[in-house]
């Protein structure tokens, strides 16, 4: 097993100047992320953004198995799949018997999202924090990195929170896709049964909050790495758009 990378010294406050409270850092990074980015130089925990993040989270599946039902977005999720065909010839014992399945799978997921974001947010932190050690010599520590990514995903908890207000504001379920339950990106414009999966999962790419994100991680990295913002921001952006070019192509598969 590869060895936990070091941890450097996190950088003493500045004379004068006050540590953000948690409230404060997460405020501030909405309206003014290099205030929370840099703060993350002092204390780089990341606890309060998570926090935030899993309960919009664990609302927005709450939302959506009362209004729309796990079985209504499973069978949504086959009739736009490779599978849907297939699917289809099955005999009606054997439909009920998937869809039960898959609404399971679906709940568990959903319900076990926390987690998948501790998980996810930290394979994403590998790959930045390496990549700005080796091309940039970013002087952020994986921690400080961790928290920054963190603190930059929370413009997805408006987006959660808009998805809420749309759920119950009234719904067609049989056109409910949880992978873009608001038009916030431009697959959600897209006919799914017209468009190509590669074509729509990039073009989900081009979502006001995952933009939003990405450019505070680039903030982010410049605040405690002393890496150019422009730059930083760019290189998140390509990782970013490799990623949902694998995943579409899968998704054609």
């Amino acid at each position: 097993m590869a060895a936990a990378p070091v941890l450097p010294n996190p950088a003493a406050p500045e004379a004068g100047t006050r540590p953000l409270s948690q409230g404060a850092r997460i405020l501030n990074t909405f309206i003014a992320p290099s205030k929370t980015f840099t703060d993350l130089r002092c204390n780089a925990s990341w606890w309060a953004p998570w926090l935030v993040l899993s309960i919009v989270s664990l609302l927005f599946m709450y939302t959506v198995e009362r209004q729309v039902g796990f079985e209504q977005v499973s069978k949504n999720q086959i009739a736009h799949s490779a599978r849907a065909d297939q699917f289809d010839r099955l005999p009606a014992d054997q439909q009920a018997r998937q869809l039960q399945i898959t609404s399971k799978l679906v709940a568990v997921v959903g319900y076990a999202n926390p987690i998948l974001i501790l998980f996810f947010l930290l394979i994403e932190t590998v790959v930045l924090w390496a990549t700005f050690k080796v091309i940039a010599s970013a002087e952020t520590s994986f921690k400080a990195a961790y928290a920054t990514v963190m603190y930059a995903a929370l413009p997805g908890v408006l987006g959660g929170l808009l998805a809420i207000i749309a759920l119950f504001a009234g719904v067609n379920p049989e056109a409910f896709d949880i992978k873009n339950a608001v038009g916030t990106n431009l697959a959600y414009y897209l006919d799914p049964d017209t468009t190509s999966k590669f074509l729509r999962g990039m073009a989900s790419a081009l979502d006001v909050f995952s933009i939003w994100s990405i450019i505070l991680i680039g903030i982010g990295f410049a605040c405690t790495g002393k890496v150019k913002r422009s730059t930083a921001i760019i290189v998140v952006a390509v990782w970013f758009l490799v990623f949902k070019a694998a995943a579409s192509a899968l998704a054609a598969l």
